[in-house]
This record gives C-alpha cells, structure tokens and sequence, in this order.
C-alpha cells in the first residue's frame, strides 16, 4: 500500500487541531491514561463534539455521523488523544450505535441514537457472566416470554461503568434447546428497571471501573429486542469486530512513547539523563520501532477496511495481540523509568498539581502506575489474546 501523506488528510488533521485547540475547554484537558475520567466531563466533551457536528465520528451521514473515512477517523483518535480530550462512551458510539444502525427498528433508532450522539445516555455492556467470558455462546441469564414482555434473570460480571449507565445492551438466552448459540437474543434496558443490582468490583489500579449486576425477574418489552428472537449471535459477532479494533489503543501507544522519551530527557540517575543510559536507550528504540511498526499495520487495516476486504478482521486479531501486548510492556517501562517514584499511584491527581514539576512528579501526578495496573487487563478485555490468535489461526487457511 502506499504511505505517502495525503495532501486531503493533512488539511482534515489541521482542522481537527484547529477544533480542539479553541472548542476543547482547559478543564477537560488532560486525559493521559486510557482509563474512562469523571462521567460529567465525559458528557461535556461529547456535547462540544455533537455541536460541531461530530457526535459520531464513525457513523455514516445517513445516521447522523460524519460520515468519514477509516483513515479520518483515525487521525480524529490521533489528535483527540495527543490534546489529552476526554474519551467518547466506547459502548454507546463504538459498539451499540452500529448496531442499532445496522439492526434496529425505526423506533430504536429514533429512541437511542439522539442521546448517544449528545451524550444525555450512557450505555454499559452485558456480555460476560462469571463462567462464560470469552466463550460467551455458554451464557446462562436466561429471558422467558411472558406477554408483550421478557422476564429476565441471572447474572452478568466485569460490567464496565454499569454504576454511571442510563442503559444496558444485553445477551440473554431465550430459548434453551437449541444450539447454545442459536438461542441468545439481543436487548436493550434501562438500568432503572426494578430487579436490577449493581455492585462495584474495586480493582487492582485503585479505582472503581466494573461491576457485578444482577437480574432478578426483570422486565423488558419485547419492543427492546435488537432483531429476531435467538438471533443475537450473529450481531455480536458484528458488534465484535468493531470492539476487537477499538481496544488495539494505538492512541494510547503512541502517548505511552512520548512520556517515556519525556522521561528520557528529564528522569536523571545519578546526575546523568536516562537517554544516556545504554539500558534505557535500547529498550527505548526497541519499542519505537514496535510501534512504527504497529502503525503501519493498522494503516494496513484502515486501507482494507476501506475495501471491505475480508482479511481485515484476520489482521484486526493480530493488531489485537500485538498492541495489547506492546501496551503492557510500555506501561511496565513507563514503571521503571521512575524509579522508586514508580512506586507511588494516586486515584485522584493531587490538589497541588506544579506544571514546572520535574518529570517524576509529573508522572506520578498522571497515575502511570495506577495505568499499568489497570493495563494488565488488556490482554483479557475485548477477546483474549489466547482467542484472538485462534481467529487468526482460523481465518487464516481461508486465504
């Protein structure tokens, strides 16, 4: 493929700095980890972006997006993440939106996507159930049909900001005796529906992210199924497919490197700067060349994508694996580079923040530790790396 820039996308990336340089409020900025900030300055910065016309940066024209390009889209995510904006609502834009656009009835559409694209709702996923993660087909929580209603109980775990969610998208089994995964279906509910529980599960980073929630004889219209009864399987796997490429994170990466060549200039041991230092050097330029390399790869996928070529999904779990795996590793050096400093992580940036700090400071101010904790779970979240490599394995013999 050809890599040379693109005078087209050169002017859509300066009108993108543009945009965030006068619209994205001080207030906002910052955002220096992967992890999802304060709910309020989630919904602020997703009302600036609905005003400006880019609700939804991944959505076609026809329903309500900006219609761009995997490749502007990508250069959206770059920038957002160099100026340290706050994150969209992965679910409701990422994964639920192209659902719904692609599956749901009118009435859906008109119901959910206005408020995804302004940010007023926020939406959580219930995939995962304590003995079917990554094998999701053997779910249990199990939906009866009663009337003009679904009646909902069970269990759903790892569930990502259910504590701050307006609704949930739902797998539930609604017909037990077929294949496991001929019976799941696809819902949407409203968290405020009586006989729903959720309960926080602390994580190791010392913040609150997942839940434990639970259904106790809920009910749920049949009006809120996303397509046919038992026909959830298959838009899962769509669903998937845009997950697999949200959590390679190359944004993430690529300010992973920019801390630590930071750090390289200004982190000194012994008076001598760490870049100086063989060690740190090496492994330095090792990443570096990692990453060059994973950005080309998923300048490869976006041209794919772009021709709908199959074998975007068979890179898409491979850029999966080796992004998540480079996360982890980056994150740990990040750890390292600050020395006994690396040690300190705070859940909540200190009220004396010193834009002059040295670099050890600074760091610890923007909870590089508390990252690379919550970064153990990236291998896991999405698909884990065991599952990915066999799609690719798979998928492989097919071309």
């Amino acid at each position: 493929m050809d890599f040379r820039p693109d005078d087209g996308l050169s002017a859509f990336r300066n009108e993108v700095r543009q945009f965030l340089r006068t619209r994205l409020p001080d207030k906002l900025k910052g955002s220096v980890s992967g992890v999802r900030g304060p709910k309020g300055d989630l919904q602020h910065w997703q009302r600036l972006l609905h005003e400006q016309g880019w609700g939804g940066p991944s959505w076609a024209l026809e329903h309500g997006g900006t219609g761009w390009n995997p490749q502007q889209l990508y250069v959206f995510d770059e920038e957002c993440a160099a100026a340290g904006a706050p994150p969209q609502d992965i679910f409701g834009q990422r994964l639920l939106g192209p659902v719904l656009n692609e599956f749901g009835t009118a009435e859906q559409k008109a119901q959910h996507l206005p408020g995804i694209l302004s940010g007023e709702r926020l939406w959580c996923q219930g995939f995962s159930e304590p003995d079917a993660g990554s094998d999701l087909a053997s779910m249990r929580t199990q939906a009866v049909l009663d009337g003009d209603a679904y009646v909902i109980n069970g269990q759903k775990i790892w569930t990502s900001y259910a504590h701050e969610a307006e609704w949930i998208f739902l797998l539930v089994r609604t017909n037990p005796s077929v294949k496991k995964q001929a019976g799941i279906s696809f819902l949407l509910v409203d968290m405020k529906t009586p006989g729903i529980t959720v309960k926080p599960i602390w994580t190791i980073d010392g913040q609150h992210h997942l839940n434990e929630t639970f259904f106790d004889n809920v009910r749920v219209p049949v009006g809120n199924r996303v397509g046919e009864d038992g026909g959830g399987w298959g838009i899962t796997k769509f669903l998937l497919n845009n997950e697999h490429a949200a959590t390679a994170e190359l944004p993430a990466l690529l300010r992973f490197m920019r801390q630590l060549k930071q750090l390289g200039q200004r982190q000194t041991v012994n008076g001598t700067p760490l870049i100086e230092r063989p060690e740190f050097a090496l492994r330095l330029v090792q990443m570096d060349s990692e990453l060059t390399a994973l950005s080309m790869m998923v300048r490869r996928v976006v041209a794919l994508e772009m021709d709908h070529s199959p074998q975007a999904h068979v890179l898409g779990s491979l850029l999966k694996v080796r992004a998540t795996d480079l996360q982890q590793r980056m994150g740990d050096f990040l750890v390292e580079a600050l020395g006994d400093d690396g040690a300190v992580s705070y859940i909540h940036e200190p009220a004396d923040q010193d834009a002059d700090a040295p670099a050890p400071y600074e760091a610890m101010r923007r909870n590089v530790a508390s990252e690379m904790f919550f970064r153990r779970a990236t291998t896991i979240y999405g698909g884990t790396s065991e599952v990915q490599r066999g799609i690719v394995a798979k998928l492989l013999f097919q071309f």
